[in-house]
């Protein structure tokens, strides 16, 4: 029996859905989670620099280097165990280290990752979180009274998840340090994997959330290009009856045209990252859904907290993105009805450019005949002559004069000349 042979890509497309497990999280614990993203084009950025740098962390710890081509990397990292994924457009360390500090979030906890290494980072910090995991107390009133006391009343964002077995928490502000803070509290005896499974999702939703609002720096932007180009535009497209501001129909075609590739350089610009925006809004709304929210204490919960404060921001690149979509079409429709004016007035003057033409053609014709009228007086005049000195030796003995000889000649010469000329024309034609 021959062997099966087995596609290339068979394990790695299997392997692919166990390259990124939960971490396991012992309680009590600090997360450290820092992201990079290079300001200029981050899909296209050398990956090979990103490697770099995480070895450069890893050999200061003596660990294990990363394979070649790696997007992803777990290992220990002193006392802690640190997990490195590429994503398309920034990198994401997270630090997993045992126990707390006696202060709450402090920024001690970040260094973790050496601040002299955090320097040479190819790119900038798009995020960086402090996550403290610890024990959930058995008096509500004290774990309220640390929520009060740790974050920001009025931004304040808490419920209940995993069936009350957890407590999230946090108020999405940037401390003095720089960090963004939440805090997990689980009930004791609660698995690692399920605590790794609640701090993962609560990681990835800060992530995805930050990500997601790079859109609404794009969209302001646009807003203010299009703000721009709206009037110009409608000035253009109202002038489209009669002369648009004492402009020619191809003036005006040639404002429509470099407005719509403004337009055009606009859409290609922000296409990548609406695109990317939408698929970050998708995954975390995905991620608050997973988490099974319950209300606590009247606290707002997660998923109240999106709607009312990163929604409306989504809803503001949309918009932007359709008003963009929507004044191409514009543009491009005015171009079209422009266009086609033009085509009918150049028709127009081509139909009386032809028509002046075929009158020249016409006087030239009358002309013609009339030259060839004359060309046939001229030449029966000459071929009378001739003849008439060719035959006149011949007509002397018969008595017949020079003037009767040319009298007789002058018709059926002229007659003759005059169907020669003809039959040259004919053939001509």
């Amino acid at each position: 029996m021959s062997p099966v042979t087995d596609h290339p890509l068979r394990y790695a497309t299997v392997n692919e859905l166990h390259a990124r497990p939960f971490p396991t999280v012992t309680l009590p614990s600090t997360v450290a989670l820092v992201a990079f993203m290079q300001p200029d084009n981050p899909a296209g950025r050398d990956r090979s620099e990103d490697l770099a740098h995480l070895s450069d962390l890893v050999t200061r710890a003596g660990g294990v280097l990363p394979e070649p081509g790696a997007t992803h990397y777990s290992g220990a990292l002193g006392r802690s165990e640190v997990k490195w994924e590429s994503h398309t457009e920034f990198v994401s360390y997270s630090a997993f280290t045992p126990g707390l500090s006696p202060r709450p979030f402090d920024p001690a906890e970040a260094d973790v990752f050496p601040k002299d290494w955090r320097a040479k980072a190819p790119g900038l910090r798009l995020i960086s979180l402090l996550l403290r995991v610890e024990e959930m107390p058995e008096d509500e009133s004290e774990l309220l009274a640390k929520l009060e006391d740790w974050f920001v009343p009025e931004s304040l964002a808490a419920s209940r998840i995993t069936e009350g077995s957890g407590v999230i928490a946090g108020d999405f502000r940037i401390d003095p340090a720089g960090h963004m803070r939440f805090a997990v509290f689980v009930k004791r005896g609660t698995g690692p994997r399920r605590i790794g499974r609640i701090v993962q999702r609560l990681c990835e939703l800060e992530t995805y959330r930050t990500m997601s609002m790079l859109g609404l720096h794009q969209a302001r932007m646009l807003t203010a290009a299009l703000n721009e180009l709206d009037p110009r535009l409608t000035d253009l497209v109202e002038g489209l009856e009669g002369e648009a501001g004492g402009r020619s129909p191809d003036e005006t075609l040639h404002a429509l045209l470099s407005i719509t590739a403004e337009l055009e350089r606009l859409a290609v610009g922000g296409a990548f990252r609406f695109g990317a925006t939408s698929a970050y809004e998708a995954i975390l709304h995905q991620r608050v859904s997973i988490m099974g929210e319950e209300r606590l204490s009247g606290r707002q919960t997660f998923g109240e907290f999106m709607t009312r404060r990163f929604d409306p921001a989504m809803r503001t690149v949309k918009s932007a993105e359709s008003r963009l979509r929507a004044l191409s079409e514009r543009a491009t429709r005015a171009a079209e009805l422009l266009r086609t004016r033009v085509e009918v007035e150049r028709s127009a003057e081509n139909q009386a450019l032809l028509e002046s033409m075929d009158r020249r053609a016409d006087l030239q014709l009358r002309l013609q005949h009339t030259v060839e009228g004359l060309s046939v007086v001229a030449i029966g005049y000459y071929a009378v002559n001739l003849c008439t000195y060719l035959l006149y030796p011949l007509a002397k003995p018969a008595g017949l004069g020079k003037e009767l000889l040319t009298g007789i000649l002058v018709l059926p010469v002229v007659f003759l000349v005059w169907l020669g000329l003809r039959r040259i024309r004919r053939r001509f034609h």
